[in-house]
């Protein structure tokens, strides 16, 4: 399988989208303004190429080991630069988003960790956490300080969910490791 193929060009238009959006999100200062809506833009179209890149690849047999490794380090790159910006602007809090990326890369460890045991395939429950995640991301993005005080409850709602499924999901894979090994080892 060549790995020049779209699905695999698509994740990496999305990881040279990060500095971008990253660089909308600073020059924005939380101001609310045209830096602002390229951010969420920016965002929302990357995290779209996610979504285009796997049914690509899976529908088309565009799958590689290099789209194995590179899509989960560009959704990474996304979600985590995201959720640290938006602590350093004081707009999420810095606890949500160290659970978030400590459940992220303590996962991402702990696959290569049992590889050798087998393949710990993403879950339904990992999907939906990168969804709800993907979704109160957004919300936060969106210039809400411009609405009022209520439209913040929204986004702190839906992010309060995605730290629940990200915990909890977290939990659920560090048992399939586990039952992954012990079965390895009979």
């Amino acid at each position: 399988m060549p790995v020049l193929n779209i699905a695999n060009v698509l994740t990496v238009v999305r990881i040279l989208m990060v500095p971008f959006f990253i660089w909308f999100l600073l020059l924005d200062d939380s101001r609310g303004g045209l830096f602002r809506w390229l951010a969420v833009l920016t965002f929302a179209v990357a995290i779209y190429t996610d979504k285009l890149d796997g049914d690509l690849a899976r529908s088309r047999g565009l799958i590689t080991d290099f789209g194995k490794i590179a899509d989960p380090i560009a959704d990474k790159l996304l979600i985590g630069s995201a959720l640290v910006l938006l602590s350093v602007l004081g707009e999420l809090w810095w606890w949500v988003t160290i659970v978030i990326l400590v459940r992220e890369l303590g996962i991402t460890v702990l696959r290569f960790a049992v590889i050798r045991y087998g393949v710990m395939p993403a879950s339904r429950g990992g999907k939906l956490k990168t969804v709800v995640q993907t979704v109160a991301i957004l919300l936060f993005l969106l210039p809400l300080q411009n609405l009022g005080d209520w439209a913040w409850w929204p986004a702190a709602l839906v992010m309060a969910a995605a730290v629940v499924i990200t915990v909890v999901t977290g939990v659920d894979y560090i048992v399939q490791a586990a039952r992954l090994r012990a079965a390895a080892r009979r």
